[in-house]
Parts: structure tokens; C-alpha cells; sequence
């Protein structure tokens, strides 16, 4: 980056307005902000703009004031080089208010003008901060709840939140118990004296979902359960679920970096269970100091910098914001650095994300133990483990007698978490999605379009089908690890499964264009246009609408 940048950022997407001055020669950040507090309830997004365009003008006076009088520039040059803001994703009225005064700061001061995408931001003050390289980010905020990873020039999303964000989600239950807005901090002060109940846990490959938990967290409520324990089970339950899918993410993409974003990342569970199920996997990982996770002007300012010494800037007309502003949808201009990760099992013991595999090609055996995950409460850990040991051994079964090539299961023991399993294929299908040679890509996705549209006729999902679930030789493709696995007969569940297999294509594939093609005219071959028509709905829901 050029030496003394300085950029003014403007943040205000939801509840937070906040104005920031980032100078890259001495890398200090000064924040000013003043978050909306609503009397009641959740956000309301009139009241929210409304804050907004009342606190905006004072957090910028404020932060510009600070960047006069730390600068060396004269008083005829503006007191920054540039203004970002955050266009997206957030809410329409207050994103509004913002993009119309950083507009006005940028033609008054004369100066750039940087649009800047609010999650990717949260990624990128994350590694910032870190240093890392090539991280997998978990974004855990209000509204939002993802896992990205960069791949071909993009913060591709890997895996995400099929309804609602995971702070909403808490609020809804706060706000059924009676409790002010935000309900975060109020859940995580109530667990300190909550012992464990059981409720839904909700993971789909590297998706997840939060609605079930709520509505069975409301009835435990209702039915006298003491809302310690329920608060404690929360957190238990959904940190649980997102520290499962982000280790998901790093045995997928071959990462050793892990960085946390977004406003709940601020819980402490959440860091000690993220930490570690990193510490377990030899993995590093890094949560930014609490002003950069809760929303603010800083990382918009960072990463402002970023772009702009990159040349990505706005001009006014095309400066528009964008409510449903997905981080995939970025081209990532200020990096170049594709990055070079591990690929392929190779022999020996492998550590998944659920379990470690020994592996004896010569003996044609794969021995698979599910080791304790210690950042699990105890009794979910173990109701998981051996509900999954014996899902995979009689769905793994099942599928190879509807013809879907699978491994011959030899041994399973449900209480000891372990299967022993003919090893099949030489590589994983992420070797080959990730090598020059597309026709033979496409070919073996076409083959996974098919197998998943003959158990989905059979009345079950794969549950977790992902490019490291399928291995391949020369003449074979077969599905394995169906411990996510479960009968249904929703047309949403077969497109769930679909849309798992096509999120791990486009986060290792050097081009997943064509092979995301390739599966569904591989399910097409076999299966109900239904179910496609459906996987269309659910990309194209909007995942970025604050429902709090």
C-alpha cells in the first residue's frame, strides 16, 4: 500500500452510526460513534435513519476534527484522501442516509468516493489485524451469519444462514422473555448460572439455521424451564453450531487461519469455542478487539484505504447502496495473492471436521473415529456423535443398495463413535474440481448430480455432500460421510442438499461456472425439476433483511 493514506469511513447500516480516520503510516484507526437504542423491542427502521441522520453529521465533524489535528497537511489540502462508506448490506433508510452524506463529503472535500461491502469489511479488519494470509472468516452478526473463504478474486460464501441472522435469532427469544434490545449481552450474563437442556441443532453441510431453536427455546420458556438454563443452552447449542461449521470450512478450503467478525463474535463462548476447536486442529485464529466486531467506521475506513490504493473508487451516479449487498458479489481488487492450499487426503491419518480417518489402501480398509469435540457441551457432543455414527452406517448402506456407489461398511460401533469402511477412489473430488482439466470435472459433478437425485428419491439427503465427500479413481465416483444424513420427503431438504454440493464448487473450484451447470443437468437426468426449481428459490433469497 502507498505510504500515508488517509481515509475518513462512514458506517451506518443498521444501529451504529460511526465515523472513522484510518492513516496507513502509522496504521491508527480513531473511531467516533453513537448506536440507536430503540425504547422497545427490536431495530425500527424508520427510528433508526432517523438516528442516523441526526448522529451522522456529529461522529464526522468529530472524526474529521481528529484528522486535522493529527495531520500534517495544509490548509489547503482536504484532511483526508478519500471517504468509504458502507453501501450494503443493511437497512434500505439508514444505508440511504449515509451514502447521501458520504457523497456530500466527497464532492465538498474534493475527494474519492469508496463504496465499501459491511461484511467483507468485518473479514478484512479481521485480517488486517491478524495478518494472516488466507483465512476463513465466520461472520457473526444481527443480521447475518456466513463463512467465507477468498477463491478466484472473491470472498466466496461457503456456507450461510438459511433464515435469520444469529443475534435476531437471540433477540427473538429476549424479546419473548421481556427483555430490551440487544439480548446478546443479556443471554450471555444469564448462562453464567444456566445448566444444560436439549434443543434442535440444526446443521446442513456448511448451512445452518436457527428458527427451530427459537421456537423451542420459547416453548421451554413458556413451559417453566428456568430462562438461565435456557440462555446457557443457547449458546451452547447455536455457537456450537457455528464453531462445527467454520471447522468445516477449514478441512474444505485447506486453511490454517481462522478470523471471527461481527457483533456477536464479541461473546466470550463463542471466541473460547471457536479457539479451541482451532488449538485442536493445529489451526491459528483471531478475533479482532471488541470496536472492530460490533459495527463501526474503522473497518469500513481499513478497508476503504485498501480499495482506494487499489483504485476502486465510485463515481457519484454509481454510488447507489444496496440493502441485499452480498460479500460474493465484490470484485476483490486489492488482492492478487490467490493463495496455494492443501488439496487431496493422501494416506495416513487425516483430521476432518468431524473425525479422524486412518486410512490402509493397501488393506482396503478406512477406520473413522469420532473424537469428542471438547468446545461441545458433553451431553450434546455425545448425543451428536453417536446419532451420526449410526446415521452414516445405515444411510451409507442404504444409499449403495439404490445403486449410488458408497464404501462396503465392515464394523460400526455406535458407542465408541466408529466405523471401519472399504476405502474407495485415490483422490478427492476437490483435487480434481481444482486441477486445468474441466472435462473430467464435469463429468465426475455430473455423476454426484445423479446419485444425489436417486436419494432423494429414496426418500433421504446426503446431508453433507461436499467436494471432500466424494472420492473418485479412474473409472468411479462415490459418495461418502452421510453422518449429516436423514430421511425426508421436502422438496426444500433435496434442494438444500444441492445447494451444499454447488457452495463447496464455487469455494474450490478454479472455475465453478460450468460445473455448477454440470450438476443439475446431472440431476435433471434423474430426478424431479422440482427440486431445481426450488434450489433457484433458495439462492435467491435475500439472506441481508433485518427481521429483529
Amino acid at each position: 500500500m502507498s505510504t500515508g493514506i488517509r481515509v475518513l469511513g462512514i458506517e451506518g447500516t443498521a444501529w451504529a452510526a460511526s465515523a472513522a480516520v484510518y492513516d496507513t503510516e502509522t496504521d491508527d484507526v480513531f473511531i467516533e460513534s453513537d448506536a440507536y437504542q430503540p425504547e422497545s423491542g427490536g431495530i425500527h427502521p424508520r427510528e433508526a435513519a432517523e438516528h442516523m441522520h441526526d448522529a451522522i453529521p456529529r461522529v464526522v465533524e468529530t472524526a474529521l476534527d481528529r484528522a486535522r489535528e493529527t495531520g500534517d497537511r495544509s490548509g489547503t489540502e482536504p484532511p483526508v484522501d478519500a471517504v468509504a462508506f458502507s453501501r450494503g448490506p443493511g437497512l434500505g433508510p439508514c444505508l440511504r442516509v449515509v451514502g447521501t452524506a458520504a457523497r456530500a463529503l466527497s464532492q465538498t472535500l474534493d475527494v474519492p468516493l469508496v463504496g465499501v461491502n459491511h461484511m467483507v469489511a468485518h473479514l478484512e479488519i479481521g485480517r488486517h489485524a491478524a495478518g494472516f494470509d488466507s483465512p476463513v472468516c465466520l461472520n457473526a452478526s444481527g443480521a447475518n451469519a456466513h463463512l467465507l473463504a477468498y477463491r478466484n478474486g472473491r470472498y466466496r460464501v461457503l456456507g450461510e444462514t438459511m433464515d435469520t441472522g444469529v443475534g435476531n435469532a437471540i433477540d427473538k427469544f429476549t424479546r419473548h422473555v421481556g427483555w430490551s434490545h440487544p439480548g446478546g449481552p443479556k443471554v450471555e450474563d444469564a448462562a453464567k448460572d444456566g445448566e444444560y437442556v436439549d434443543l434442535p441443532y440444526v446443521v446442513k453441510g456448511m448451512d445452518f439455521s436457527f428458527s427451530g431453536i427459537m421456537s423451542a427455546a420459547k416453548g421451554r420458556y413458556d413451559d417453566g424451564v428456568p430462562v438461565e438454563d435456557i440462555c446457557y443452552s443457547l449458546q451452547e447449542t447455536i455457537f456450537g453450531m457455528l464453531t462445527e461449521v467454520s471447522e468445516r470450512a477449514l478441512s474444505l478450503t485447506g486453511s490454517d487461519e481462522l478470523v471471527l467478525g461481527g457483533g456477536v463474535g464479541q461473546n466470550a463462548r463463542l471466541r473460547e469455542m471457536l479457539r479451541e476447536m482451532c488449538a485442536r486442529r493445529g489451526a491459528e485464529f483471531h478475533a479482532p478487539e471488541p470496536r472492530f466486531l460490533r459495527d463501526n467506521a474503522g473497518m469500513i475506513a481499513v478497508l476503504g484505504a485498501k480499495m482506494y490504493d487499489a483504485g476502486d473508487t465510485l463515481a457519484i451516479e454509481d454510488s447507489r447502496v444496496d440493502p441485499d449487498f452480498r460479500p460474493d458479489q465484490v470484485p476483490v481488487t486489492w488482492r492478487t495473492d490467490e493463495p496455494e492450499l492443501a488439496a487431496g487426503r493422501g494416506d495416513g491419518p487425516l483430521q476432518g471436521a468431524e473425525a479422524i480417518v486412518d486410512l490402509d489402501p493397501e488393506a482396503g480398509r478406512v477406520t473413522k473415529r469420532r473424537e469428542a469435540k471438547t468446545y461441545r457441551h458433553p451431553a450434546l457432543d455425545d448425543r451428536l456423535r453417536r446419532e451420526r455414527t449410526r446415521i452414516e452406517a445405515r444411510l451409507t448402506s442404504q444409499a449403495r443398495r439404490e445403486g449410488v456407489p458408497t464404501p462396503v461398511l465392515s464394523d460400526v460401533d455406535p458407542r465408541e463413535s466408529r466405523l471401519e469402511l472399504e476405502y474407495v477412489g485415490d483422490r478427492d473430488l476437490r483435487a480434481i474440481v481444482r486441477a486445468s482439466d474441466a472435462a473430467a470435472a464435469a463429468d465426475r459433478v455430473r455423476d454426484v448430480g445423479r446419485y444425489l437425485a436417486v436419494l432423494h428419491r429414496a426418500g433421504f439427503v446426503h446431508g453433507d455432500p461436499t467436494t471432500r465427500n466424494v472420492r473418485v479413481n479412474s473409472d468411479r465416483t462415490y459418495l461418502i460421510d452421510f453422518g449429516l444424513g436423514y430421511h425426508s420427503d421436502h422438496v426444500e431438504d433435496y434442494a438444500m442438499d444441492l445447494h451444499v454440493f454447488d457452495q463447496s464448487l464455487v469455494g474450490t473450484a478454479a472455475d465453478p461456472g460450468p460445473l455448477r451447470e454440470a450438476v443439475r443437468e446431472g440431476y435433471r437426468e434423474v430426478g424431479d425439476e422440482g427440486v431445481l426449481d426450488r434450489l433457484r428459490e433458495v439462492e435467491g433469497r435475500g439472506r441481508y433483511v433485518d427481521d429483529a
